[in-house]
């Protein structure tokens, strides 16, 4: 069902200001290349500031600077980008759960699954889970032993949480998504592989979102944890024993190897990758395809690896990089040469 709200009752919402009819209805969101007259859009990035003159929408969420030189209906707001993200909420069309236990559901007899939770088609529960009020576990979930899961979380078709699992509040879990998972322990006896048992756990804090085939591996001994407000996009895989801190946010197919310790208000870009046993402070930024190889201790952004070119430009450059150490040793004679 498409959502029609009042541009007056959505500034009172944001604590906007409102430069045009209160009356006019909104019924959704769009770009500033594509909306139309009943739809709501929004300018965060200045590169996009020049579709604003040709723009169609019923209403646009500005800073105050960009709304001076716009005609049309707005909303004045210090940050239009984070009040989109509030907003995006009152339009969206996900269905929303209704409580109770599907038929074909499997609960242990000694699981607790609260009245007010809803259960979807041949999920399975098994014994000693607690599955609090206003939680969603979609068609074909697994519920390991033991798992508890905190008040209004959702969980998609098909996420698989092993046993001794726990999850805070309104936790949001996306499809695909494995919690729990024997991590890679092994030790090496004259060449064969003895594997470890994972006698750890998984925590993971309130507010956490964990992105679709994210896989997060239980301790050797201790749980892995997960803080509150932690932001997990698709693919990525966190080994055991590891340390997330509040509000770190990782985009897709990052890779963390056991053991590392990661701080609060940290963000990792695509494709990041860190050794195990090393610890990152609090609010660092790694950019894109960074390989962390020792700690870092002092806040800041850091990158590694080289930036596209041109392939004949970055078979030169590589042909180059090799030829490294033997300039290194030359310019070491010449240094001494000099000297003398």
């Amino acid at each position: 069902m498409t959502a029609t709200i009042k541009l007056g009752q959505l500034a009172e919402f944001l604590g906007a200001t409102l430069r045009g009819s209160a009356e006019k209805e909104i019924t959704g969101l769009a770009t500033l290349q594509e909306a139309g007259p009943a739809q709501l859009s929004f300018l965060a990035n200045p590169q996009y500031r020049k579709f604003l003159v040709d723009c169609h929408a019923g209403a646009v969420l500005l800073k105050a600077a960009d709304a001076e030189e716009y005609v049309g209906d707005a909303l004045v707001v210090p940050d239009p980008y984070l009040a989109y993200a509030r907003i995006s909420h009152l339009f969206d069309p996900k269905p929303k759960a209704v409580a109770g236990v599907h038929p074909t559901a499997v609960i242990a007899a000694d699981a607790v699954v609260d009245p007010a939770a809803c259960i979807g088609a041949f999920a399975v529960i098994e014994s000693g889970a607690r599955i609090a009020a206003g939680v969603t576990v979609g068609p074909h979930c697994f519920i390991g032993a033991r798992c508890v899961i905190g008040e209004d979380g959702w969980l998609a078709p098909r996420v698989t949480l092993y046993h001794d699992v726990r999850i805070g509040q309104r936790v949001v879990i996306q499809s695909g998504a494995v919690l729990g998972g024997e991590g890679f322990g092994f030790a090496n006896e004259k060449g064969v592989w003895q594997k470890i048992a994972q006698i750890g756990g998984v925590t993971i804090g309130d507010d956490v979102e964990i992105g679709v085939n994210t896989a997060i591996d239980r301790g050797a001994l201790a749980d892995t944890l997960i803080g509150n407000g932690v932001k997990l996009d698709n693919q990525i895989q966190i080994a055991h024993n590891v340390q997330v801190g509040d509000h770190t946010a990782m985009a897709a197919c990052v890779g963390i190897s056991g053991s590392t310790k990661i701080g609060k208000h940290c963000m990792l870009a695509g494709g990041v990758g860190l050794v195990g046993h090393i610890e990152i402070c609090d609010n660092v930024f790694l950019t894109g395809m960074t390989m962390v190889t020792h700690s870092i201790t002092e806040p800041g952004a850091y990158s590694s690896g080289t930036a596209m070119q041109p392939a004949a430009e970055w078979r030169k450059s590589a042909a180059r990089i090799r030829q490294l150490d033997d300039i290194a040793r030359r310019l070491k004679q010449l240094e001494k040469r000099v000297g003398k």
